[in-house]
């Protein structure tokens, strides 16, 4: 562990190369203060500069996952001006939407409970989401007459698409596991007990692929939302390019060819 057991981001490192991130605020169901977010944010930082890191895992201390914005934090900001308001958002809470978006290495929410407003929000943010099937989604501005201050409004809809974005937007409800996998919200939902083992398992499996297969996939899914299909198309050949020049390519070539021989004994 790289933070003390008091710290409010919690990080560590396994011999598989998975960085586990911690919200560690339990008793506050996890919701953040600006502490906590800049711990965040150097959290997923470190876990991108360490070359040991190859997947990166994002839970919940106790039983939830992420509240939102710590209310206590809130009521500091309603004293402050719009553009004080403004700032704690801008310098602070999206840096995490823009470390992600920046990020190469593959990260997983493992939501272990309630994710309610920005909390929901920052498991949208991941690339895939394992989640418990007692566990909670809601995106729960509208009930205190807010929107996402964060990027809720442009994940979601990718996710799920802009209909039943704007139908959980502007009701608020709660989204419970079975709804969350259907809609395409998570990738899969399982037994509470079987959470983390499920979601390592699958950190572990990608871990174990060519990496800069990996991340050329991560930039290459992304970059494709806001490009024309001939310029990814030109993109991607250089990236094949590339990659046939990789360790990894022409050993997996290698392997193929000699388990075909094989087959053909």
């Amino acid at each position: 562990a790289l933070m003390s057991a008091e710290s409010p981001i919690l990080f560590m490192i396994d011999a598989d190369g998975i960085g586990t991130l911690t919200l560690n605020r339990p008793g506050q169901l996890n919701a953040f203060n600006l502490p906590m977010i800049d711990a965040w944010r150097s959290a997923l930082e470190m876990a991108e500069a360490d070359d040991r890191v190859r997947v990166i895992v994002v839970t919940g201390a106790g039983r939830a996952f992420c509240a939102g914005g710590d209310f206590d934090e809130m009521a500091k900001f309603s004293e402050l001006d719009s553009l004080g308001r403004k700032n704690f958002l801008y310098r602070h809470v999206h840096r995490i939407a823009l470390t992600l978006e920046r990020m190469e290495k593959p990260v997983i929410a493992a939501i272990n409970g309630a994710a309610r407003g920005a909390g929901c929000d920052m498991a949208l943010m991941c690339d895939l989401r394992v989640m418990a099937s007692s566990a909670t989604l809601a995106e729960s501005y509208i009930d205190i007459g807010l929107m996402a201050g964060d990027a809720g409004a442009w994940f979601l809809p990718r996710l799920i698409g802009t209909a039943r974005a704007l139908e959980l937007f502007w009701t608020g409800r709660t989204v419970d596991a079975q709804e969350a996998e259907r809609i395409g919200m998570v990738n899969r939902v399982v037994p509470d007990e079987e959470l983390m083992a499920t979601t390592y398992a699958l950190a572990r499996t990608i871990a174990a692929k060519p990496q800069q297969a990996v991340r050329f996939f991560r930039r290459a899914v992304y970059q494709s939302q806001t490009m024309a299909l001939a310029t990814h198309l030109d993109m991607v050949s250089s990236h094949m390019a590339v990659l046939e020049d990789t360790p990894e390519h022409r050993d997996g070539i290698a392997a193929f060819r000699s388990r075909m021989r094989g087959a053909k004994k």
